[in-house]
């Protein structure tokens, strides 16, 4: 017969048994439901492949994206979805119905397509207006290459005026972008720059500005000692002097004076100490001027700084023509004067030179040159004791007061007897013959005697120096 109270017992082991089995069963199921899981995410990997229009690739492992282009739609694949496993919740159903569950979206990056730089340009520049001569500059040579330039444009007009408004001349450039002075300006004048410049960026700029020009102390004027239309000797030296004024820079002042000829010679110049100390440019040839040469000089001196506030005061010329070749011998010891044209005796004269009974009565050997002509001259030398001695048809052959003159009172000893006191005696007759055949530059070559010709005779020595040393008497080198 049974307890009830073993009834009870049984009744509590039953129920823990259920409890136990019930356990067993929901951990089955739930093993159940994870297979499941697995099983449709790894049928999910089959699956064909989403896209995403962000154009990027989620990558199952790191979440690193990859982009790529297809096609004309610019869509990416994107593969390699994560797995069930790594879901903190069963996945939900795929509305495909292939039960795989979508990526999480925070997996998938999207990214930024690149964008083309776009780049600013800078404005364009002003028109920048310069001068040469600065405007406002001062004491400015009247020599100076006056230019306007314009940067970053072009002048659109331009006029220079002097102080009563009359136009200056000049041109712009082919370009536009300059304006230059087309001649030389005036002393102690202020001229005025007006107009108007248009820059690269459209603007119109003005050109505004003026300058004055140097005041001098004085103006010094060149000469030349040949004046137009001369006809002169073979041995003629072109002697240029400035007003007495010895130049501060010789080399400024001789680069600016040129001599041309036809036909070409050989020649140069030099610098030579003339009578009274006048600093002169003179230009000599190599050997004697050919017959019937054409020449012509130029003195670019105006607007030349010569020192101390002196400046040049004009440009001039001279042209000028080669005689015949007219050349004068005279050896004292034949006591004859012979004249030779183009190398033949043309005339020949009976004569008496200086007496040589010291420095001062020898007649000079060397080259001398006809540089003067007297009807009659006046010859004083109180030193042998005679003054005012009325000398006809004298010819000067160098200024230490040697000529070749008319002297009946010496006929008698002429083609003998040298008695005079360094001048030439002729006969009236043939004096006058002489003077009349003569040109300015002829030579007269005197030889025989002990004392040569040099800078101390007088304002013509040129011929006195010997041709290598003339060349170095430029101021040029």
């Amino acid at each position: 017969m049974k307890h009830s109270g073993d009834t009870g017992a049984g009744a509590r082991r039953a129920a823990r048994r259920a409890r136990r089995i019930g356990a067993v069963a929901i951990a089955l199921l739930a093993a159940l439901v994870t297979m499941a899981a697995c099983t449709s995410a790894r049928a999910g990997d089959n699956s064909p492949s989403r896209t995403t229009p962000t154009g990027t690739k989620a990558s199952s492992s790191s979440g690193a994206v990859t982009t790529g282009t297809t096609g004309s739609t610019g869509a990416v694949t994107v593969s390699d979805l994560p797995s069930a496993s790594d879901q903190s919740s069963p996945p939900s159903g795929d509305p495909s119905g292939s039960g795989s569950s979508a990526p999480p979206e925070e997996s998938i990056e999207p990214t930024t397509a690149p964008s083309t730089p776009t780049t600013t340009k800078p404005p364009k520049p002003v028109a920048a207006v310069s001068a040469s001569p600065a405007f406002g500059s001062t004491s400015v040579s009247v020599l100076a290459p006056f230019t306007v330039t314009v940067a970053h444009g072009t002048i659109s007009d331009f006029t220079l005026t002097n102080p009563t408004g009359k136009r200056v001349k000049g041109a712009l450039s082919g370009d536009r972008h300059s304006w230059k002075l087309g001649e030389v300006l005036g002393y102690g004048k202020k001229y005025t720059a007006t107009g108007t410049a248009v820059g690269t960026d459209g603007k119109r700029v003005p050109i505004k500005g003026s300058f004055t020009t140097v005041s001098p102390a004085s103006q010094v004027s060149a000469h030349i000692n040949i004046g137009d239309g001369a006809v002169v000797g073979v041995a003629t030296p072109i002697v240029v002097t400035f007003s007495g004024v010895n130049p501060a820079d010789r080399a400024l002042i001789e680069k600016h004076i040129s001599v041309t000829t036809e036909p070409k010679v050989t020649g140069a110049w030099g610098w030579i100490n003339h009578d009274g100390g006048v600093w002169g440019l003179d230009f000599r040839t190599k050997d004697f001027w050919p017959a019937g040469t054409k020449v012509h000089v130029k003195a670019n001196v105006y607007g030349l700084d010569f020192g101390g506030g002196r400046y040049g005061a004009a440009d001039i010329t001279s042209d000028f023509t080669i005689g015949r070749n007219q050349v004068v011998y005279a050896d004292v010891n034949s006591h004859e004067l012979i004249v030779k044209r183009d190398g033949k005796v043309y005339a020949s004269y009976p004569a008496s030179y200086g007496r040589g009974t010291d420095y001062y009565t020898t007649t000079r050997s060397g080259i001398h040159v006809i540089n003067d002509f007297f009807k009659l001259k006046l010859m004083s030398n109180p030193r042998y004791g005679y003054r005012d001695f009325p000398a006809k048809w004298a010819v000067r052959i160098s200024n230490n007061g040697e000529f070749i003159h008319a002297n009946d009172g010496t006929v008698g000893d002429q083609g003998s007897t040298n008695v005079s006191h360094g001048c030439v005696n002729l006969s009236t007759v043939n004096a006058k013959k002489f003077y009349d055949s003569s040109l300015y530059g002829d030579p007269v070559v005197i030889t025989g005697t002990n004392v040569q010709l040099g800078p101390s005779d007088g304002d013509i020595f040129d011929w006195a120096i010997p041709w290598s040393q003339w060349v170095t008497l430029s101021a040029l080198g």
